[in-house]
């Protein structure tokens, strides 16, 4: 199996590695019997992880009021009075979408609009909402963003970034993931990092552990996710470059100690062995989560949680083989934002808009040579699920009769989106977390120009109701398909859906939909790029972030370009809005609020118009000369993991 590796590179691996990225075996394991490593439990009977339990009531009662203060000061500026809420303020959560470096880059431009921290957004009136959360989730590309937002200490968005000359270093865009060292795979720089990619893979299945391309797509992340890697070291074969860094330990660091950060989220999906190589993932795959304590589904099939810090052990009906078969250190945080974007097995399916956006298509032969040679590699790769991420399963002999891996040795996890869900919503609409608020932050790439177009939110609203209808709050009305969000718009603007509900306590939270659209303003638009684009100059992640940022403090303003001054304080009634439902009497909407609410929230019976958003750009303006250079390295790219195909497919 790690010959992937040999032809993933191009060279054979040198024998120093940096093994910190391999689990630790023969750990001696906890008494199961007074400390379990698995619990179990019925959709009916849901509860949470006792440590996540504390964190939010410890953060609820001893951080979040006074910043719903800081950021509202009295209510008066909206309408309220703040205090007539504080003994039941809303909670808050935000989900970041799936969408590769595009998605990773769009929810920091959020985020920092969100920041009370960033100065700007905090005088915008924007800043604050990120203080107030409960919960941050993220899948694919947004858990790139939320495990470097997180293992590197909840830094402000553009120390993340860009670094700040002392403990960060920044994501360093401009370095291309998978051939940082140039276009030239074979050059002393890129042989470098392949083989210290293949140390640590090397290192982790010499452990005996099954691994995959999705092992070699974790570590290149690291170099830009995890903090250890800078500019000057960035080919040093000596370093880890931040192999070791684990899941379980986010809640050592400070910020999360000290409750100063919402909860953290990371999705996955499960695919059966039995899945062929061009078929997609369905809703009615497990969809697993990934916190700092447990690993596991919410899922009526399976109802299950494990402790995350011995993640890797072969636990069979809850207990391992032995007292000494536990394994610590395999929720390595390369390899969980890796499993949460493990997108290997929808390569093909995706491979002909990828070609096309990497200029590979030039003409019809081209393409379809390319596509013959790769589904030749990739469908043997597919039935040995190297395309996978494997997991030793810890669900053995749990809930049989309902969850189909009950017998299966390893979890073949995939890309957290790879269902239709871009959008890591399912953890923050159950039932226990108790959201009121959810601010779902997308960045999917759905239409010809790259821009959402609601598919996510009709996936998520259809799971919802067939599938966790007895576990999860129900999702609020919405366009009912993709083409009516296009038609009514809202696939181009802030929406908010669920403003009116029909009960007390609401059916459904209130969710505030931002997706990646064109500027307010009608400038060129530069943050619609490719999934497969992996490289971004040190300009274009200027302007994209910039750019974003813009359009989260702006709103719209119907029938006119130009960004709606009111839009910042309409966030602060949106985000407070619940809490008027847990007063006795319940709380009138304030007049203010309920102007911004006529002009933001979905109404089906009165929809909105695209034709009330003119003057925006589309197409997108890539701001440097070599963009095309770029583009054609991400088909290198794609060559490059092709070749891992044929390592496996030839046994070498």
């Amino acid at each position: 199996m790690l010959a992937l590796v040999l032809l993933f590179i191009g060279a054979v691996a040198r024998a120093q590695s940096p093994e910190d990225y391999a689990p630790t075996t023969a750990v001696q394991c906890p008494d199961v019997s007074t400390s379990p490593l698995l619990r179990t439990f019925t959709p009916s009977s849901q509860s949470l992880h006792p440590e996540e339990l504390a964190y939010i009531s410890g953060r609820r009662t001893n951080v979040i009021p006074q910043q719903w203060s800081s950021w509202l000061g009295d209510g008066s500026g909206i309408g309220y009075n703040l205090s007539a809420f504080t003994p039941a303020l809303p909670n808050v959560s935000l989900a970041f979408s799936g969408g590769g470096y595009r998605a990773a880059q769009y929810a920091a431009g959020v985020v920092s609009a969100f920041d009370a921290r960033n100065s700007s957004s905090k005088s915008a009136g924007t800043g604050g909402l990120l203080q107030v959360a409960s919960y941050l989730s993220g899948l694919s590309g947004g858990s790139w963003f939320l495990g470097s937002l997180y293992l590197n200490d909840f830094p402000v968005i553009p120390d993340l970034v860009w670094g700040n000359n002392n403990d960060l270093n920044g994501w360093l865009l401009d370095l291309e993931l998978i051939a940082p060292g140039g276009f030239n795979v074979l050059n002393d720089n890129n042989q470098d990092f392949y083989d210290n990619l293949s140390d640590g893979v090397q290192a982790k299945a010499n452990k005996s552990f099954d691994v995959s391309i999705t092992d070699i797509w974790a570590r290149a992340l690291s170099y830009h996710f995890l903090n250890g890697t800078s500019r000057d070291n960035f080919f040093d074969t000596d370093l880890t470059h931040g192999a070791g860094q684990l899941w379980s330990g986010i809640p050592g660091l400070s910020a999360f100690r000290q409750q100063e950060v919402p909860f953290p989220l990371v999705v996955t999906v499960s695919r059966q062995s039995n899945t062929t190589l061009n078929s997609s993932a369905s809703l009615q795959d497990i969809q697993y989560e990934i916190s700092p304590y447990e690993f596991g589904s919410w899922d009526p099939a399976l109802s299950a949680m494990m402790n995350l810090s011995y993640a890797g052990t072969p636990l069979v009906s809850g207990r391992p083989p032995n007292n000494t078969a536990c394994v610590t250190g395999f929720d390595e945080a390369g390899f969980m934002i890796g499993t949460s974007s493990s997108l290997f097995d929808g390569l093909i399916n995706g491979a002909p808009t990828f070609l096309s956006a990497s200029g590979l298509d030039a003409n019809g032969a081209v393409l379809t040579i390319l596509l013959d040679v790769a589904k030749d590699i990739f469908e043997p790769i597919h039935q040995d699920m190297n395309d996978l991420s494997r997991w030793p399963n810890p669900f053995q002999n749990i809930s049989r009769g309902t969850f189909a891996e009950t017998d299966e040795p390893y979890l073949n996890l995939d890309d957290g989106g790879s269902a239709g869900e871009n959008i890591p919503l399912g953890p923050l609409f159950l039932k226990e977390r108790g959201m009121d608020f959810v601010v779902a932050v997308e960045a999917s790439a759905d239409t010809a120009q790259a821009w959402p177009n609601g598919t996510s939110l009709v996936e998520t609203s259809t799971r919802l109701t067939s599938i966790l209808n007895q576990t999860h709050q129900p999702f609020p009305p919405i366009p009912s398909s993709q083409s009516d969000f296009l038609s009514t718009g809202t696939n181009r603007r802030p929406t908010l859906f669920g403003c009116d509900p029909t009960q007390n306590p609401p059916e459904w939270p209130l969710v505030l939909y931002l997706p990646n659209s064109p500027p307010v303003d009608g400038s060129d638009p530069v943050s619609n790029t490719g999934t497969f684009t992996l490289e971004y100059s040190t300009q274009h992640t200027g302007l994209f972030l910039d750019q974003v940022h813009n359009n989260t403090v702006a709103g719209f303003v119907p029938n006119q370009t130009g960004a709606d001054s009111n839009w910042p304080r309409c966030v602060q009634c949106a985000a407070i809005d619940r809490a008027r439902f847990k007063t006795s009497p319940v709380t009138p909407r304030s007049q203010f609020c309920q102007t911004c609410f006529t002009q933001y929230c979905y109404n089906s019976s009165s929809p909105p118009s695209q034709s009330e958003l003119p003057g925006r750009k589309f197409d997108l303006v890539t701001p440097d000369d070599n963009s095309g250079a770029r583009e054609m390295k991400a088909g290198a790219g794609l060559a490059i993991l092709v070749a891992a195909g044929v390592g496996i497919t030839l046994g070498l």
